[in-house]
């Protein structure tokens, strides 16, 4: 049991560092490729702020997404 409560932790903290790094890259392309007017001087920095949020807003889900694998993963390799 306390293999499985460490292997989540483990797995949970990984959810939340690559997930996040992970959308940062997915939001930023999306938006070099449908909207023209990304990277321009008159941009501003609002494509770069709108995948920084969605980054930041994506950590918890990382976290839920790695602790759930984790515990997936441990009952499979517990029901054999």
């Amino acid at each position: 049991m306390l293999k499985l409560i460490v292997r989540s932790f483990a797995f949970g903290l990984a959810g939340m560092i690559v997930v996040p790094v992970a959308m940062f890259f997915i939001v930023l392309t999306a938006a070099h490729i449908f909207d023209s007017s990304c990277g321009t001087p008159g941009d501003s920095g609002g494509c770069e702020m709108g995948a920084a949020g969605i980054a930041i807003y994506s950590v918890l889900p990382g976290l839920a997404l790695g602790v759930a694998f984790a515990l997936i993963q441990g009952y499979r390799n517990r029901a054999k």
